[in-house]
């Protein structure tokens, strides 16, 4: 069997009969979880292996783990801090912000192994300029250069320890304001600009081998008059085409505010897929994918299964082996170095459970 489209979240701490019935349908491919799913990594892994354990070859299982405001699981994990402050490290001490982001995208990927989570859902790529909450501290910086810089390294070590990297989101979402889960922004900027400024980042990583990127839910008129993840010009002319990205392409949340301009959960599941997206989240929303689950009766596309089963996570890992690898101790002591490290920061704690 195939992985299908379909990338679906659980309810709570365990796996219901329904979400049995619904992780074993041909069209879904994936779950992602949330806090809601977590208790403590004991818990997290039994319900990982339950996941794992309903069909060959396994769904994939992913979470935001992006650290600051976007941390899924907490307990029993390291506390990792916001990009921005790594961009911040970096900024004064560019071989130490370096260094810093590479062995805590080790962390960050090591931890999530040792619970049987594939990959986590990052590193941003956006750029921070300040005109909003949806962005912040989440970014590594308000320029290309630190941005590409500080992901490239981070990316690293989210290689060393067996996790697949996913960067988000193409194309920029650091110039607007509007927040894409609530309402539709609006980047008026020309593609000359994009591809100066915003694009860079994305063009560097994809160089180094990212396996997966997520378009914004954001609409550039000057380039396509649809939303960047719903269009072919975006995903398929410039993505694939010009910069050669030929790793998976995951979509937003198709429940958010800004998707709704696409109408009802039909048709944005198939202006995704005719996009060119690989995966499809639906979150919160269960009737939601348990009926785009029965709408989508044609069989996975080969191609896009293929890139998919790349994303599966390697190098199985135990937590004595991880505390005495000697990069522990080394992340660990970025982060205290870090707890002291100045960054503009502001009030961005999210109220929902679908910060993306």
């Amino acid at each position: 069997m195939l992985l299908g489209p379909l990338m679906v979240d659980l309810e709570g701490p365990e796996l219901t009969a329904e979400e049995r019935d619904l992780l074993r349908d041909p069209a879904v491919g994936g779950v992602i979880l949330f806090s809601r799913n977590f208790v403590d990594p004991d818990q997290v892994t039994a319900l990982t292996e339950a996941i794992h354990g309903l069909r060959e070859p396994r769904l994939l299982i992913a979470v935001d783990q992006e650290g600051g405001r976007v941390q899924r699981f907490r307990t029993g994990f390291s506390r990792l801090p916001p990009a921005g402050r790594i961009g911040a490290l970096y900024r004064d001490h560019p071989l130490r912000g370096r260094r810093a982001a590479e062995l805590l995208g080790w962390l960050m990927a090591a931890e999530l192994r040792l619970v049987g989570v594939d990959f986590s859902f990052a590193p941003v790529l956006d750029l921070d300029r300040g005109l909003g909450s949806v962005i912040g501290d989440r970014a590594f910086a308000d320029r290309a250069e630190p941005v590409g810089v500080l992901a490239a390294a981070w990316m690293r070590g989210v290689h060393a320890a067996g996790m697949a990297a996913v960067g988000k989101h193409f194309p920029g979402h650091g110039g607007v304001a509007a927040d894409s889960h609530t309402e539709l922004p609006c980047d008026e900027r020309p593609f000359e600009s994009l591809r100066a400024e915003d694009l860079v980042p994305f063009e560097r990583l994809i160089g180094d081998g990212l396996e997966a990127i997520m378009p914004a839910h954001v609409t550039y008129p000057r380039i396509d008059s649809r939303p960047a993840g719903f269009s072919a010009v975006w995903l398929q002319d410039l993505l694939r085409g010009q910069l050669g990205f030929q790793g998976a392409i995951f979509s937003d949340d198709l429940t958010m505010g800004a998707a709704a301009s696409l109408g009802e959960y039909r048709a944005r599941v198939a202006a995704a897929l005719a996009a060119g997206c690989d995966m499809l989240l639906i979150c919160n929303n269960r009737v939601a994918a348990i009926e785009t689950a029965a709408t989508l009766s044609m069989p996975p596309d080969p191609t896009a299964a293929l890139r998919l089963l790349r994303m599966h996570g390697r190098h199985p890992i135990d937590r004595s082996a991880l505390h005495a690898d000697p990069r522990w101790p080394q992340a660990v002591r970025v982060l205290g170095e870090l707890e002291d490290v100045d960054e503009p920061m502001l009030d961005l704690d999210d109220p929902t459970t679908r910060r993306r």
